[in-house]
């Protein structure tokens, strides 16, 4: 029997820098993706924050689960700068890991140097237009 088409969540299995973000997607390792991603030292991975102007704890679960193989978050806030809430912070620092917000094209930017440079980073960007 004939199976239909199989949706799967978007991953990608390995550390790649952003090549290029924007048009509501991000395009990196001859690949794009629709939507906001979480960058992790485990891979890319497709995200959808529930509330992008309040990002909470359940939003960033993934990183969490990480925290052991993540020093620094970077967390692009789409075209304005936001403050992360105190309760996320608060989280983040008890897993050990040093926040970051600014915008998205920043983030990415950051992102891609610190890769470079082969450090414990991580990426929450929420896409932009």
């Amino acid at each position: 029997m004939v199976k239909g088409i199989e949706i799967r969540d978007a991953h990608f299995p390995g550390r790649a820098p952003i090549d290029a973000y924007g048009n509501g997607g991000f395009r990196f390792a001859d690949m794009s993706h629709r939507g906001s991603i979480l960058c992790l030292p485990s891979g890319i991975h497709g995200w959808a924050p529930k509330i992008e102007t309040a990002l909470t704890a359940d939003d960033l679960a993934l990183v969490l689960e990480r925290a052991a193989d993540i020093e620094i978050l970077l967390v692009g806030t789409g075209t304005e700068l936001r403050r992360l809430p105190q309760a996320l912070r608060d989280v983040l620092r008890e897993h050990r890991i040093s926040s970051d917000p600014m915008s998205t094209g920043a983030a990415v930017r950051t992102y891609n140097v610190l890769l470079a440079e082969d450090r414990a980073v991580a990426a929450a960007l929420i896409a932009v237009d």
